[in-house]
């Protein structure tokens, strides 16, 4: 038998094309573009299924003077980014030689499932010019080319593609509604698109084409010299076309600049709903503070599933992506949540955990949106020994219920927690209890978090404490003392026994991982892993204690890049995405959450200010290597510092916000110690406020 079965992931083979740098969303529609200010993913009716652009652009493009530019060509100079506080993107486009520049804002409507683009298009010449912009629809309807249709609908004077129940309405603010238009096929016989079509600056407006279709619409400008000229563009989604219709309706009847409006207020009171005072953090950690927030909140169903993250791009080196649901990065979602004061959302998380769970009491490898089981590659047959095996992570399972109790506490919602103690809460934690071996106390063998290895991982087992304490509280809670006593046991057992076999006192610190060998011992994986920072993030041991502190030093010791870049990579030798060959140098390539983990040791060890004060180079690290839009990626070159791999990454974010509010708490209290108990902050813990 192997100590442990290594399945090299498909997305290692290639890096990815273009982040997703500025998406909006509402929790039912989500659209995302890439950097060259592209329409690249559309999502609906729910964040992550179905994707109807599959990956491929939207263009957009304007014809002036006989020439004519797509804004993804040279030429343009492009900055994106959002407006202060809000999901309103704030892009600005310039092309010297053609004379213009085009300020562009961007919206999902925060009720109704409408996209919204404002254009503000300035003349940068001396002299009056007609200028004709064109926006390029890619539709493929449900995931698929086949069947779409699209036609020019007189009723609403737009243009509409559909397919199904999936319905999609374009239009704009002239007079006339859609001014000029085509339809026809794209990737199909040498076909490439309309797209192509709006090159001399006229449309051929084919009124309706079946199949395998994409369409163009155009919108003319004269502008005069100096001058600028608005206009708005939009894309209503729906299950009808009475349905669309309506939404169009109300884009005219409202106006679509006070939809935006009305979207930009909404997010700006959401992102402070609770009037936070941020102590002596740097105005760029409070900005991506904020922009994290928001940016997770676009990651989320309104269902209650966590999307991990949902960046098309992915599908071209893994033929699959990343637009799943998975209860590891989803507890962790929510626990930061929670602590950021936003109870609804990791809610309707735990509710949909309650209705997913196995009736066994575990939780698979990952979900699509609606709670069905995704696609996976965790084997439930061992080839070896054949023997069954069971296909979990099991960090998963423990995870959910830990994030549940910290959800609990700092909200007291009693009768919530009611409702999911035996579906969810005692299911989970008796299969946590079986589900471990009598020898050592510890979890039997599992799949680890970074989903590669399998075997008696250090970072499972301080989950599981975790969980099983949580799950303890719980039965503490709703008074049933023997299975409190029975689930503390358990926990406590499985705390000696991480003491006993997984902390290695000839490496003076915890192994990655054991496995169990065929002579009745264990093959020890003492590779440095940065998710060994879970033996106190769980509770599983005090942050001071020596184990965990010379832990804590080799990670950080081992695994931050030698590079002008630095931050910290998943483990030694990590091959996921390499960029670098040097070993020494770069261990494997930064990733936001490792790095973060590392200042979440500091906040945890720190026994003064100073001490503390060290947190914040890391937050200040990441507000560094993030996207002029705050948006973070998964992780960084650690040569260029540039993304690498899938953006927005939705852990990455959530990481940031658990991070600060955990620095903030921290602060307070050793504010208070070194004032002999007079504390020179008051912190409200219902508010999530420090106060001076």
């Amino acid at each position: 038998m192997k100590a442990f079965y290594f399945i090299p992931h498909p997305s290692s083979l290639i890096p990815s094309n273009m982040p997703r740098d500025i998406p909006v969303g509402n929790g039912s529609l989500l659209v995302t573009f890439d950097e060259s200010y592209q329409i690249r993913d559309i999502y609906f009716p729910r964040v992550g299924k179905e994707n109807h652009s599959e990956g491929h652009p939207f263009r957009f493009g304007l014809w002036v003077d006989n020439e004519f530019s797509w804004t993804s060509d040279k030429g343009w100079t492009r900055e994106l980014n959002y407006l202060n506080e809000t999901l309103v993107t704030d892009v600005r486009l310039l092309n010297e030689s053609l004379g213009c520049e085009i300020i562009s804002n961007d919206a999902v409507d925060s009720i109704e499932n409408i996209f919204i683009r404002r254009i503000l298009l300035k003349n940068l010449k001396d002299t009056p010019r007609e200028f004709r912009l064109f926006f390029h629809q890619d539709f493929y309807i449900s995931e698929s080319e086949v069947g779409d249709t699209a036609y020019f609908d007189p009723e609403t004077l737009s243009l509409i593609h559909y397919k199904g129940q999936r319905y999609f309405l374009i239009s704009t603010d002239a007079p006339v509604g859609v001014e000029t238009f085509a339809t026809g096929r794209k990737a199909f016989r040498g076909a490439e698109g309309t797209w192509r079509d709006a090159e001399d600056g006229r449309l051929s407006e084919g009124a309706i084409t079946e199949g395998s279709v994409d369409s163009t619409i155009g919108r003319t400008l004269t502008v005069e010299a100096g001058a600028t000229a608005e206009m708005f563009y939009w894309i209503a989604a729906g299950t009808s076309y009475l349905e669309v219709s309506k939404l169009n309706e109300l884009v005219h009847a409202r106006s679509p600049r006070e939809l935006i409006r009305r979207t930009n207020d909404y997010w700006r009171a959401w992102v402070n709903k609770n009037e936070m005072d941020f102590g002596n953090l740097p105005r760029e950690v409070v900005r991506l503070y904020k922009r994290s927030l928001l940016v997770v909140r676009t990651q989320i169903d309104n269902g209650g599933a966590i999307l991990a993250a949902n960046d098309s791009d992915v599908t071209l080196r893994a033929t699959d992506h990343y637009s799943y649901l998975w209860p590891r990065d989803g507890a962790l979602v929510a626990y930061a949540l929670d602590l950021a004061g936003y109870s609804n959302l990791p809610r309707a998380f735990f509710e949909l955990c309650g209705k997913i769970i196995n009736p066994e009491g575990y939780f698979l490898q990952k979900y699509n949106p609606d709670g069905s089981v995704a696609s996976g590659w965790h084997a439930s047959w061992d080839p070896y020994t054949k023997h069954r095996m069971m296909p979990i992570q099991e960090d998963e399972t423990a995870l959910v219920l830990w994030a549940l109790w910290n959800h609990y506490d700092e909200f007291r919602d009693i009768e919530f927690a009611r409702l999911l103690y035996r579906p969810l809460i005692k299911r989970a934690a008796n299969f946590m209890v079986e589900f471990r071996d009598e020898q050592t106390g510890l979890p039997q063998p599992s799949w680890n978090l970074w989903e590669d290895r399998r075997g008696i991982h250090t970072f499972t087992c301080a989950t599981v404490a975790g969980g099983l304490t949580a799950a303890a509280n719980f039965a503490t809670l709703f008074g049933e003392s023997e299975l409190a006593e029975k689930y503390e046991q358990a926990a406590q057992e499985v705390r000696e026994g991480m003491r006993s076999f997984l902390y290695r006192s000839e490496l003076c610190r915890f192994a990655r991982s054991i496995t169990p060998d065929l002579n009745g011992g264990f093959d020890v994986d003492s590779t440095i892993d940065a998710s060994l920072f879970g033996i106190f993030y769980f509770g599983a041991f005090a942050p001071d204690d020596p184990i965990v502190r010379d832990t804590m030093q080799a990670v950080e010791k081992r695994l931050w890049a030698k590079t002008e870049v630095g931050g910290v990579a998943r483990y030694e030798g990590d091959g996921y995405m390499r960029v670098a060959d040097d070993l020494e140098r770069v261990p494997g390539n930064p990733w936001f959450i490792c790095t973060l983990w590392l200042a979440d040791y500091r906040i945890a060890a720190a026994r003064n200010l100073e001490e503390l004060e060290s947190a914040v180079e890391i937050l200040e690290w990441v507000t560094r290597r993030a996207l002029p839009s705050g948006v973070l990626a998964e992780q960084v070159d650690p040569l260029t510092g540039a993304p690498l791999s899938v953006s927005p990454l939705t852990w990455s974010h959530s990481t940031v916000v658990a991070t600060v509010i955990a620095y903030l708490r921290k602060l307070e209290a050793l504010i208070a110690c070194e004032s002999c108990g007079r504390p020179l902050f008051r912190y409200d813990r219902r508010a999530r406020r420090v106060y001076s």
